[in-house]
Formats: C-alpha cells, sequence, structure tokens
C-alpha cells in the first residue's frame, strides 16, 4: 500500500489512548523483520534510519531506498522516519528522498540554538509536508549532555513547541538508550504534567529497556510513539547467536540470518499488539 505518513499514524494512536512502535532499521534483514511483524499483528509501524545507522552504510540513500520500497509494498500502513538526526544536510537529504517525517536532534545545543535550529527546519520540511519530531531535555545513556538523571521541564517543553511549531516532542523521563535491561523507571506523574502541558504527542526514546508493563502505561499516560531499537537488536543476534552454536560449521550467512529476522518479526509483532492494547503483557520480558 502506499507510503503514509508519520503524522496520520501517530495522531491516529494518541486518538486511541494507546501507541505506535517506532522501530530502527540497521540492515535489511530488520526492515523486513520489522514489516513481517506489523503485517502479522496487522497494525500500522514506523520503520526508523538513523543518523547513526547512515553512518554505518556509508551514505543514507541506498538503505534509504530500500526501506521505502519495503515500506510502499507492505500491507498495512508503514510510514519511514529519519531518527536521532543531528546533521541538518540529513534532514535535507531525507526530506527529497521521501521520508514521511524527520527527527531533528538539536539536544545538544543549549536552548536557544536549538529552538533556533529546530523552527529553521521546521519551516522547510512542513513546506515539504513533511512531519517533524524534535528533542527537549536530553535522553539519558549517551555521552556529553545526555547525562541518565536529566527530565523535560513541562513549562520549558511547552515553550518549545509553541517557539518551534514540531509536530511531535521527545522528552526524558527516566529511559535510557541502548540498555540490556528492561528495568528504568518512568516518571508517571512527569508523563502526564507533559501531556497536559504540551499540545503535540510525545515520544519515549530508549523504550528498549523499559517492561512491558511500564509501556503500556506510558502510552496510557501520554505517549504516543514509542521507540525501541537495542531490544530488537537483542532478540535477532540471540537468534543469530543460538542458530550459529546449534550449527557450528554454517558459512551461508543467510541460514543464520534467517531465524534472527524470524525471532525478529515475533517480537516486533508482539510488541505492536502490547502498545494498541490488544495483547497479554508480561513485566519482565
Amino acid at each position: 500500500m502506499p507510503l503514509t505518513p508519520t503524522g496520520d499514524v501517530v495522531s491516529a494512536a494518541q486518538r486511541a489512548r494507546c501507541a505506535v512502535g517506532a522501530f530502527n532499521v540497521i540492515q535489511l534483514e530488520s526492515a523486513e523483520a520489522i514489516v513481517r511483524g506489523a503485517e502479522s499483528a496487522d497494525l500500522p509501524v514506523i520503520m526508523q534510519i538513523s543518523e547513526n545507522c547512515v553512518r554505518y552504510h556509508g551514505a543514507l540513500a541506498p538503505i534509504a531506498r530500500a526501506t521505502l520500497a519495503m515500506a510502499e509494498a507492505a500491507k498495512v500502513p508503514v510510514s519511514v522516519h529519519l531518527d536521532h538526526a543531528e546533521c541538518p544536510e540529513l534532514v535535507h537529504e531525507a526530506v527529497e528522498l521521501g521520508f514521511t517525517s524527520v527527527m531533528y536532534d538539536g539536544a545538544r545545543l543549549d536552548y536557544d540554538a536549538n529552538v533556533s535550529a529546530t523552527r529553521e527546519l521546521v519551516q522547510a520540511c512542513h513546506a515539504a509536508g513533511v512531519w517533524v519530531e524534535a528533542e527537549l531535555g536530553e535522553i539519558g545513556g549517551k555521552e556529553g549532555a545526555h547525562a541518565p538523571g536529566v527530565r523535560t521541564d513541562p513549562g520549558e517543553a511547552a515553550e518549545f513547541v509553541v517557539a518551534t511549531g514540531v509536530d511531535a516532542l521527545a522528552v526524558a523521563v527516566g529511559s535510557e538508550h541502548a540498555m540490556l535491561t528492561r528495568d528504568a523507571a518512568l516518571d508517571h506523574r512527569l508523563i502526564a504534567r507533559l501531556a497536559s502541558a504540551t499540545p503535540v504527542p510525545l515520544v519515549l526514546h530508549g523504550s528498549s529497556g523499559v517492561s512491558d508493563r511500564e509501556l503500556v502505561r506510558a502510552a496510557d499516560g501520554g505517549m504516543a510513539k514509542i521507540n525501541v531499537s537495542t531490544h530488537l537488536n537483542k532478540v535477532f543476534t540471540g537468534a543469530v547467536r543460538e542458530h550459529l552454536r546449534a550449527h557450528p560449521r554454517v558459512v551461508d550467512t543467510r541460514k543464520y540470518l534467517a531465524p534472527g529476522r524470524a525471532a525478529m518479526a515475533d517480537e516486533v509483532g508482539r510488541l505492536l499488539r502490547l502498545l494498541a492494547g490488544r495483547g497479554p503483557s508480561s513485566a519482565q520480558r
């Protein structure tokens, strides 16, 4: 089906007081797993390509064109999003390639510089019909200013949204990027205050470290877009390791990437159903 605007997917989730999963593409197998998982759940999904992914591949266009083609061939609504772009030129390239949304990450800048840079990109993206997510209050788990204890101030968040015109806001409420355990403690009171203070959908980054029960509470409290990457990479890699242990002589990469792709697809479907309120949850998974 045609590529779906990210704003449509997120707005529908927000109206339903649930959330849509936004999952990161690393290579073709992960993109295939995301689409297959969404189709198995019969739910929309957001595929994300990060600036780190672009560095890994050496360029945006090849992995982007493949991801966009998979999205357009999917049997469920799929949007394609640029994640954590600190480089404005990369944002403009993504818009030209046909991404339906971008996330500009100016959180390393001071507040005024972040507002100025974000507002300029919002104006350019909106002129092209592209939805924009931004970040305020550093998400933990990064180097430099991104400290685990940082939290987003609701008043500042409201001012930032008005000043920049962004369509969605990533906020710091207790999650951290790249967590390998799912024991992050979210500040649900802060989530409620942020949801009341800001007129745009909220985005939870670092969700790999958040348990099922906490994810459901976050979605019910106002988080409309839930980003997951490390957790799915862990599932994929675990299946690959298991296959290689059982078949130590295998050399055909398809033989061990296929079970990784299948395991990731299963977990994508499960997470999508969980976030949509359509499946059982396990706080320890």
